[in-house]
């Protein structure tokens, strides 16, 4: 039992990481429009999350490494939830830009060591299983992505994409502090490549 939900816990974080990426599409018009800013300013909303990704996906092996999977992951979850609010409370454009940056920085772990939780938790004969699991999950975030994003900006307002994360963060970090155990064996420490 433990292990379904710690899958499903996991799957789910790599769900919303993936919502985000696409959530924000269908807002930017309203966020330039409450705080503002052109629609190109606004644009950057969207590309601060892609660098962040950029940026930590590449090192995570080594920040896994070096802090503890365990540690890195939960941490992570921590960061992606706390900018998630920030970015909601953001007062104007670069504040913004600045909270979803850092939001993406906590984003970039929970897709990459989302995968390799589910994966362990599967004997290498059935890890098939643990690939079709997490691709349904990969297959369904930025597919709902605009869609839930666009029903939240025309029925609340555009906070509340940001919004939506946090509780879900916040089961999210529960449940891994409680299931999540760090790997038997030790990830050896390496360099930055």
């Amino acid at each position: 039992m433990k292990r379904t939900v710690l899958i499903l816990v996991v799957i789910t974080a790599a769900i919303m990481e993936l919502i985000d990426t696409s959530i924000v599409n269908v807002a930017l018009s309203h966020m330039s429009g409450n705080l503002g800013a052109t629609l190109e300013d606004t644009s950057w909303v969207i590309t601060a999350y892609a660098i962040a990704n950029v940026i930590i996906i590449p090192i995570t092996g080594f920040l896994s490494a070096t802090l503890g999977r365990r540690n890195y992951y939960i941490g992570s979850v921590i960061a992606f939830t706390l900018f998630s609010f920030l970015c909601g409370q953001a007062s104007n454009i670069w504040i913004l830009v600045l909270f979803r940056f850092l939001q993406g920085i906590g984003g970039g772990a929970l897709l990459s060591v989302s995968q390799v939780i589910v994966f362990e938790q599967f004997p290498k004969e059935k890890q098939n299983v643990a690939s079709a699991l997490f691709g349904v999950g990969v297959f369904v975030g930025p597919t709902i992505g605009p869609t839930l994003g666009g029903y939240i900006t025309e029925f609340y307002s555009w906070p509340w994409i940001f919004y939506i994360n946090v509780p879900i963060g916040i089961i999210v970090t529960i449940l891994c502090l409680l299931l999540l155990k760090e790997p038997a064996i030790p990830s050896t420490r390496r360099k930055i490549d």
